[in-house]
C-alpha cells in the first residue's frame, strides 16, 4: 500500500510538472490568453487617446508602442477567480492619435514584439461616423456568426453591443468560449472576425451580465466588470443601486475589479458630432433616485453641444413583443429624454428588431402588473421615414444571435401596441447608424445583409 501511494503520488507530480510545462511553452510561443483589443478607457471627451486591453496567463513585462513610437508600460489586474485559471487583464493608453485616422500598434514582452495590428482613433465632431448596434449574443451558435460577419463587412468605426454579452451568467469561462472567439478571432472568416482588434467597441450590461451574484457557486461571475474598460464619469450609485454580491469570493472579484465595479455600468462619451450616454437598466438600479435622476440629466444637458444625442440600455421600455412586455421600468426616464434632445434610443433584451414612431411619453404611474408603466403618448406619425421627427424614436436590436422571440408575431400588426412602426422577428439582424454632419442614416441588415429597415434624420 505504501508503494502504491508513493506510486499515485509521483503520476500527481508528473502530471502538475507536464502540465507547467506545457503551459510555459505555449506562453513562450502565444503569451495571450486574449489578443488585444480596443477600448474606451477613462477618456469620455477625447478622441485622441484609446486604450489597448489584452489577457495573459502569466505575468510579464508588457509595453504597447503607438505611432509617436515612445512604448507605453502597461498596467495590470490580476484575476483571481477559482473556477478558471488565474489570469492577468493587461490594458495601456495610447496618446496623441489623429482622430478619425488608423493607427499602428505593436505590444512587447521585455522588449520584443508579440503582437501588431492597426486600430482606428475615434472620430472628431467635424468628421463622419459609423456604429454597428446589436445585443443578446454570446451563445456561441451560427446565428451569431453570421451577424458578426456582416459587422465586419459593414466595415464600422466603432461597435455598440446593448447588453447581454455572453450567456447565460455573465461568466470568465463564458467570454472565454461565447465571446472573444467570435469577435477577436485571429482572422476574419465565417466563424469569427478579428474586428475587436481594429476597432473599438462599448457595451451596456444585460440581465445575462449581471444576474449571477452567487460567487460561492460561480467565483467567475461578473466579467463584465472584469474585461471592458470604460469611462468612469458615471453617477455614485451607492449599494442599493449595484448587484447584491453574495458568497466567500466577492473580496476577490471587487479586488480584481477595481473601480470599474460598478463604474463600468454607467458612463458617457462623445465620438464625433454625437454624445451617448449609457446606462444600467437592470432591475437593482432605480432610476426615479433623485441623485441618479440629476446625474442624467446633467449629463445630458452636457450633450446638448453635439449635434446627435443617443442614449442606451439593455431593457427596452417601449416594446411590442410578448417577451418581456412588463418590463417596462426605463419608461420613466422618457420626459428626461425628451426634454434634452435625445433623438434615439437603443436596447436590446427583445430577441428581435423593433422601432417605434417618433414619440413623446407622459408616465401617470404604475401599471397593473409589477414592472409597467402607465402613462399617455403621442405619436409623429406624420414622419414618413425622413426628414425632422417630433419626439424620440426607441430602437429595438437584440436580435444578434440569441433565439429569437414571438417570431409569430412579425406578420400580425394586430399584437402590436400602437407605438410599433416595424417589428421584425424571424431573422436576425443588426444596425447601421451613420452620421455625417446634420444628416442620420440608420439601416438594419439581417445575417445575409439584406437591408429590412432603413430611416433617415435631417436636422
Amino acid at each position: 500500500m505504501v508503494l502504491q501511494s508513493r506510486i499515485v503520488t509521483l503520476d500527481a507530480t508528473m502530471h502538475f510538472l507536464l502540465l507547467f510545462l506545457s503551459a510555459a511553452l505555449l506562453f513562450a510561443q502565444d503569451p495571450f490568453l486574449v489578443k488585444p483589443y480596443l477600448q474606451l478607457g477613462d477618456a469620455p471627451t477625447d478622441p485622441t487617446r484609446i486604450t489597448i486591453v489584452w489577457h495573459t496567463a502569466a505575468p510579464s513585462n508588457f509595453s504597447v508602442t503607438g505611432p509617436k513610437g515612445k512604448p507605453v508600460p502597461a498596467k495590470v489586474q490580476k484575476i483571481g477567480a477559482t473556477s478558471v485559471s488565474q489570469h492577468f487583464v493587461y490594458s495601456a493608453e495610447l496618446s496623441g492619435l489623429r482622430p478619425g485616422t488608423d493607427f499602428p500598434y505593436t505590444v512587447s514582452r521585455d522588449g520584443k514584439a508579440v503582437f501588431q495590428a492597426k486600430g482606428r482613433a475615434r472620430q472628431s465632431a467635424l468628421q463622419p461616423s459609423r456604429v454597428v448596434i446589436f445585443g443578446d449574443s454570446g451563445q456561441d451558435n451560427t446565428s451569431q456568426r453570421e451577424i458578426a460577419w456582416q459587422m465586419a463587412q459593414a466595415k464600422p468605426d466603432w461597435v455598440f453591443i446593448v447588453g447581454d454579452v455572453v450567456y447565460g451568467r455573465g461568466l470568465v469561462s463564458e467570454y472565454r468560449k461565447n465571446h472573444y472567439p467570435i469577435y477577436n478571432a485571429e482572422q476574419d472568416s465565417k466563424n469569427g472576425v478579428s474586428l475587436m482588434q481594429q476597432r473599438l467597441f462599448a457595451v451596456v450590461p444585460g440581465n445575462h451580465d449581471t444576474v449571477t451574484t452567487d460567487t460561492d457557486k460561480f467565483p467567475d461571475a461578473q466579467a463584465y466588470f472584469l474585461y471592458w474598460k470604460q469611462p468612469a464619469n458615471g453617477p455614485a450609485l451607492g449599494s442599493q443601486n449595484q448587484p447584491k454580491l453574495t458568497g466567500k469570493w466577492v473580496p476577490t472579484i471587487l479586488e480584481s475589479a477595481g473601480t470599474a465595479f460598478p463604474k463600468a455600468a454607467n458612463y458617457s462619451f462623445d465620438n464625433g458630432n454625437a454624445h451617448w450616454t449609457m446606462l444600467d437598466g437592470n432591475g437593482y438600479v432605480d432610476w426615479k433616485d433623485p441623485a441618479l435622476l440629476a446625474w442624467l440629466e446633467a449629463d445630458l444637458a452636457k450633450g446638448k453641444k453635439s449635434t446627435w444625442r443617443f442614449v442606451g440600455f439593455h431593457q427596452p421600455g417601449f416594446n411590442s413583443s410578448k417577451a418581456h412586455f412588463s418590463e417596462q421600468q426605463l419608461r420613466w426616464l422618457a420626459p428626461v429624454f425628451e426634454k434634452h434632445g435625445v433623438d434615439i434610443v437603443f436596447s436590446g433584451h427583445v430577441h428581435n428588431y423593433q422601432r417605434t414612431f417618433p414619440m413623446t411619453f407622459a408616465p401617470s404611474g404604475p401599471g397593473a402588473k409589477k414592472g409597467e408603466v402607465d402613462g399617455h403618448w403621442t405619436l409623429d406619425k406624420s414622419y414618413a421615414d425622413q426628414g425632422k421627427p417630433k419626439g424620440v424614436t426607441y430602437i429595438v436590436t437584440g436580435a444578434g444571435g440569441a433565439g429569437l422571440y414571438n417570431p409569430e408575431q412579425e406578420g400580425n400588426p394586430a399584437t402590436w401596441q400602437e407605438f410599433t412602426k416595424r417589428f421584425v422577428s424571424k431573422t436576425h439582424s443588426l444596425s447601421i447608424l451613420d452620421l455625417k454632419g446634420k444628416q442620420l442614416t440608420f439601416r438594419q441588415l439581417d445575417g445575409t445583409g439584406k437591408e429590412i429597415d432603413r430611416f433617415q434624420i435631417k436636422k
